[in-house]
């Protein structure tokens, strides 16, 4: 067995190195790349409940351009509907037919019946795995924190029950306790947990005074929120911990797993550095474990997280109140010129 070898939610992969969902994966020669660069599993591009809704009415809406045009033509295009999630689909199956690799598909709804209803089609193509892609924007002033939590967590209970792989759930920072999240999600059923989901915000454009939609790629350093929470969550679930956004190298993955978390998952390093970053990522893993003498990656997995570590507070607020009486060392560090 690889030193890199790591159970991900009860699928084995070869190392922890998981590409995530994005318009990368959408491309048969991209999926090779990633593969043959050393990827040990991918994330497809999520389904979107919504999206689908809205080609159905733009569907509907040129098929009725045609009704009618004369006394005896009630409609010219009689019976047709929108495909639905079924071009998604034959891509999944199309993807999965030409990975050695675990495929995972991704999925985004808006009603648990739906969640459900293609859960259940997705498990068909065959994939080895689903993610759960959760994005809540509040719209209104009523809706209280616990009712959208609540009803998350019925759709992964819903969803569990119905499909026999292993359900993961992409999860956004913004839960006001997002262990207990976590916790609540893990036994209603899910597998896994990545930490964290990159929402999309939007900008404006000082130019033309409108709204701007930027391509919100990560930043490096940014994985430090997923750290904490990986520290935090080691011994302290049965689930499997993949740590998200802003992991660009090799030593950045080393400090996931050292807080605890079992997979990464990758993306816009892909976009920025091209898939040939994860053999690199890879080799810098391996040199890492080579100097510090570990044989596998259970070997260092958790080694500084919360439960490990004996200072109890390095996870906690008092860090930064710590660093707050101490800023002038920042002051020194950037001197005026």
């Amino acid at each position: 067995m690889s030193k890199l070898a790591v159970n991900y939610m009860g699928i084995p992969l070869k190392n922890p190195i998981i590409v995530g969902s994005s318009n990368l994966v959408n491309n048969v020669d991209m999926l090779r790349k990633l593969q043959d660069a050393g990827a040990a599993a991918i994330v497809y591009k999520s389904l979107f409940e919504e999206q689908i809704q809205l080609e159905s009415i733009q569907f509907q809406d040129e098929m009725e351009l045609y009704n009618e045009r004369n006394a005896e033509m009630i409609s010219l295009f009689p019976g047709m509907e929108h495909a639905g999630p079924e071009e998604h689909l034959a891509k999944l199956r199309e993807a999965k037919a030409i990975l050695d690799i675990p495929l995972i598909a991704s999925l985004n709804c808006v009603f648990t019946e739906t969640w459900v209803e293609y859960a259940e089609l997705i498990e068909k193509t065959g994939v080895d795995g689903l993610e759960l892609n959760f994005f809540s924007v509040p719209r209104d002033f009523e809706t209280e924190a616990k009712s959208i939590e609540d009803e998350q967590v019925s759709v992964v209970e819903h969803v569990c029950k119905k499909v026999k792989i292993p359900v993961s759930v992409k999860l956004s920072p913004f839960y006001t306790n997002p262990l207990q999240v976590i916790s609540r999600m893990a036994k209603a059923g899910a597998r896994s947990f990545i930490l964290f989901n990159r929402m999309f915000e939007p900008d404006i454009n000082l130019d033309t005074l409108q709204h701007s939609t930027p391509f919100n790629l990560s930043s490096e350093g940014d994985y430090r929120l997923a750290l904490r929470y990986a520290g935090v969550l080691y011994k302290n679930t049965e689930a499997s911990i993949c740590s998200s956004s802003g992991i660009y190298t090799g030593n950045d993955i080393v400090k996931m797993i050292l807080a605890g978390a079992d997979t990464v998952q990758i993306v816009s390093a892909l976009y920025k550095h091209k898939p040939d970053l994860i053999s690199t990522m890879l080799s810098d893993l391996e040199k890492f474990m080579d100097k510090h003498g570990f044989a596998s990656l259970n070997d260092f997995r958790g080694k500084l997280s919360k439960a490990m570590v004996k200072d109890p507070y390095i996870y906690k607020r008092a860090q930064y109140i710590d660093l707050l009486l101490h800023s002038e060392q920042i002051f020194n560090k950037y001197p005026t010129k």
